[in-house]
C-alpha cells in the first residue's frame, strides 16, 4: 500500500526521478521559465518553492541544505542573494503553472513552469547602424549590373503575371479544378 507517500513516480526508479528534478529545479532557477510534461512541472513546484523558502532565511545550515539538491555554488549563491529576497514579501506561491495542451507525438500534457516574479528585463537600447561606405567601382560596372537586374525583373514580371492567370482559371470551382487537370493529361 502506498499510504502517505507523497511523491509521484513519474515512470521512474527512484535515483531516476531524484535526478530529473533537481535538473528541472535547476533549469527552472536559472532561467526562470521552462516548458515541460504537466506531471513533471507539479512535481518540481514543490521542491522549487521549498528551495525558495529555505533561501529566505539565509544561514549557513540554509545553504548546505540548498547545496544538497542543486550541487552548484554559483546557483545556492543565485538563489540566496537574488531569488529569495524577490519573494521576501510573499508567504508562498512563488510559481505558476500555465498549461499548453497536448504533445503532439504522445499526448502528453505540456505545461509552461515559471517563477511568479520574473525579473525586469531592461529595454535595450538600438544603435542607429552607420550606413557602409560604397566600394568604388567604375561606371561601367554599375550599368552593367542594371542592365542584368532590368532584365532579370522583366522575366520575374512575366511569370508572375502567368501565374496569377492560371491560379485565376483554377479558383473557379470544380470546373477550375477539372481544367487543371486536364491540362495535366495533356501535358504528358
Amino acid at each position: 500500500m502506498r499510504h502517505r507517500n507523497g511523491n509521484k513516480r513519474l515512470g521512474r526508479q527512484s535515483a531516476h526521478r531524484k535526478a530529473v528534478l533537481k535538473n528541472q529545479v535547476k533549469s527552472l532557477l536559472t532561467k526562470e521559465r521552462i516548458s515541460t510534461t504537466l506531471s513533471l512541472a507539479k512535481e518540481s513546484r514543490r521542491l522549487a518553492e521549498k528551495l525558495i523558502t529555505l533561501g529566505k532565511n539565509d544561514t549557513v545550515a540554509a545553504r548546505r541544505q540548498a547545496f544538497e539538491v542543486l550541487a552548484d555554488r554559483d546557483l545556492v549563491k543565485l538563489l540566496f542573494s537574488e531569488l529569495a529576497p524577490r519573494f521576501a514579501s510573499r508567504a508562498g506561491g512563488y510559481t505558476r503553472i500555465v498549461h499548453l495542451g497536448n504533445r503532439r507525438g504522445d499526448n502528453a500534457e505540456l505545461a509552461i513552469l515559471e517563477l511568479t516574479e520574473m525579473k525586469k528585463v531592461e529595454e535595450k537600447t538600438v544603435k542607429e547602424k552607420k550606413p557602409k561606405k560604397a566600394k568604388k567601382e567604375t561606371v561601367a560596372k554599375i550599368e552593367k549590373k542594371e542592365t542584368k537586374t532590368t532584365a532579370k525583373s522583366k522575366k520575374t514580371e512575366e511569370k508572375a503575371k502567368e501565374n496569377k492567370k492560371t491560379e485565376e482559371e483554377d479558383k473557379k470551382g470544380f470546373m477550375g479544378g477539372l481544367r487543371k487537370f486536364l491540362k495535366q493529361d495533356k501535358a504528358e
